[in-house]
């Protein structure tokens, strides 16, 4: 199941734990050896992997033993300079594009030759 289809919170947290165990288990850890290595009580993780409500950094502790804060930077990449902002940087570029001056005395197109 996708995250983005699922709607409540408790479900959300609920299937995040899940995927947390099984990352867990595929590394060959029990919920003692994680909690450990994470410096969380086991309880702890055992009521995150039960999808339970947990703090962040908690969270943060366990991702990082997993080896999973990279997957972090898919979730919330870093922001980047946005194109105007660069351009706004930039001293030398103009501000904005200089209007064309029409000369109002003179109503007649100008030709060679017809200069005074």
């Amino acid at each position: 199941m996708k995250f983005q289809d699922i709607q409540r919170d408790e479900a959300m947290l609920a299937e995040m734990g899940v995927r947390l165990a099984q990352v867990r288990i595929q590394l060959n850890l029990t919920q003692a050896e994680l909690a450990r290595r994470a410096g969380v009580g086991k309880r702890t993780l055992e009521r995150l992997e039960a999808g339970e409500t947990t703090q962040t950094r908690t969270l943060l502790r366990i991702l990082r033993e997993l080896d999973l804060l990279a997957k972090l930077e898919v979730l919330l990449p870093e922001p980047s300079a946005r194109p105007s902002h660069i351009v706004k940087q930039v001293e030398t570029l103009p501000k904005r594009a200089a209007k064309k001056r029409v000369n109002d005395t003179k109503s007649e197109e100008w030709k060679w030759g017809d200069e005074k």
